[in-house]
């Protein structure tokens, strides 16, 4: 397929609630669509999920916009291509900028997948018609506000709670959700919170059998996380740590970790998100697909990706009405009983409400 134009289209929603974690409060998402054309006028989409500010990781809207205009998009614009793993092939020479690389990427996955009149979960080799799903709740001002979140989503049937905890709001808000839901299955995101100084702290989270504390230390650091994952019981998953097979590779060898969170946008694609998958299954990590508070066209890349069989753990892929009014696809993406069915259509199997093209 020859690559002839690619479009980008900049959006802003308003999340239906905001969503705070240890650096900062979102609750309008700035970010930007891509549409991929070939010769025959076919059209691939994806979504960068960079934010607006540079809390997460260094990219920021602006900063994608940047990239895909000057770099990424001369990269591949007139190339022809057989196959999207030819696409990080073509960025390679382009260091890091791995949220606007899988932002092109995307959108060449579900190009390619269209072609061939098959859904992207087939073009990825994924298998299962359902994925389990779990939900990310925010920090709350009170406890109280956080039970009735926790409640209400295992009333809805999320088939696991992962909670942001940050110094002054971990041990005691932990506590008492085990005190009211002994058996839900929990973690916690610390998004890098903590350092070494807090093992004794970290060390008390032992006693209430999480699934997993998620990149407790420093965004940039697997050192420390292989210390500190031998002074404690709870494995530690790896995010902001990881963005490529390579940082993966460490990490497992170095013990920083036992389970490793896979976001399409920050290891630069699905690509490497699926060479990270194989080589985790390879080694006996656990892998589960984290969300970065997609609109409907990423959650639908998240969903075909989290089909491939070593995807052990509910990801944060909730329905659409968790976070949106209204989501920019048709249909929106439906949880029940803390499953999402697979779409099987071509590519990634929507349509967009923002111009009516099929997606």
């Amino acid at each position: 397929m020859k690559i002839e134009k690619i479009t980008l289209r900049r959006m802003n929603m308003t999340m239906k609630h905001p969503f705070t974690t240890s650096f900062g409060t979102i609750q309008q998402k700035d970010f930007l669509l891509a549409t991929v054309q070939d010769e025959q006028d076919n059209e691939g989409w994806g979504e960068s999920v960079a934010f607006t500010y540079p809390w997460y990781s260094e990219e920021t809207t602006e900063t994608t916009i940047h990239m895909l205009r000057d770099f990424l998009i001369p990269a591949v614009l007139g190339k022809t291509i057989e196959h999207p793993d030819e696409v990080s092939e073509l960025f390679a020479p382009i260091r890091k900028n791995n949220m606007a690389k899988a932002t092109i990427e995307g959108a060449v996955w579900d190009l390619y997948a269209k072609r061939r009149n098959i859904s992207l979960t087939e073009a990825l080799g994924g298998k299962r018609d359902r994925i389990e799903v779990g939900i990310s709740i925010g920090i709350e001002k009170n406890v109280e506000d956080l039970l009735a979140n926790v409640r209400g989503f295992i009333d809805e049937g999320y088939k696991r709670i992962k909670i942001k905890i940050k110094p002054g709001q971990d041990v005691e808000v932990i506590r008492a959700i085990r005190q009211q839901f002994p058996k839900v299955p929990l973690m916690a995101d610390a998004n890098s919170a903590y350092t070494l100084d807090d093992v004794e702290l970290l060390k008390e989270l032992d006693q209430f059998n999480l699934m997993m504390i998620e990149q407790p230390l420093a965004s940039d650091d697997i050192i420390d996380h292989a210390t500190l994952q031998k002074q404690i019981q709870t494995p530690i998953c790896l995010d902001e740590s990881i963005h490529s097979l390579e940082d993966t590779r460490k990490a497992v060898e170095l013990g920083s970790c036992k389970i490793i969170n896979i976001k399409v946008g920050r290891v630069g694609g699905l690509t490497e998100a699926k060479k990270i998958h194989d080589y985790c299954a390879e080694k006996g990590i656990d892998v589960w697909c984290g969300g970065m508070l997609e609109s409907g066209i990423g959650r639908a890349q998240n969903i075909a990706l989290t089909t491939l069989h070593n995807f052990t753990l509910p990801g944060d892929t909730a329905g659409s009405s968790r976070y949106w009014d209204q989501d920019i696809i048709t249909p929106e993406v439906v949880a029940e009983n803390g499953y999402i069915t697979v779409p099987h259509e071509s590519g990634i199997s929507i349509y967009s409400r923002y111009d009516g093209v099929y997606s």
